[in-house]
């Protein structure tokens, strides 16, 4: 079973730029969907991008196209977010999730392993 790590957070102000990193363990990176989530105290869960397993597709969140970039580099078993031009509403705890079979989509139900996170502040 895989275990997720997340780094990178930090406080910018608006127009900077984070890139965040999930280390994985346990498991090869290379046999999972992954996906990077985001959550507000007393909000829901939501799916901010996620790269499919084999085929390697994206699917962005509208909120973050044409700033957040996935990637993922199987070599060093890691999952990245690159956000760039940050926006005070892109404040929020960030977490890596994981799933064993072919996922593309933003849903949070759909993942099974997810990190502790990793808190992103952006300020005006």
């Amino acid at each position: 079973q895989v275990q997720l790590v997340e780094s990178g957070g930090g406080s910018v102000q608006s127009g900077g730029s984070l890139r965040l990193s999930c280390a994985a363990s346990g498991d090869s990176l290379s046999t999972y969907s992954m996906g990077w989530f985001r959550q507000i105290p007393g909000n829901e869960r939501e799916g901010v991008a996620v790269i499919a397993r084999d085929d390697g597709k994206i699917l962005y969140a509208e909120s973050v196209k044409g700033r957040f970039t996935i990637s993922r580099d199987n070599a060093k078993n890691t999952l990245y977010l690159q956000m760039n031009s940050l926006k005070p509403e892109d404040t929020a705890m960030y977490l890596c999730a994981a799933d064993r079979t072919y996922r593309l989509t933003l849903h949070r139900f759909w993942y099974n392993y997810w990190g502790q996170g990793t808190q992103v502040t952006v300020s005006s």
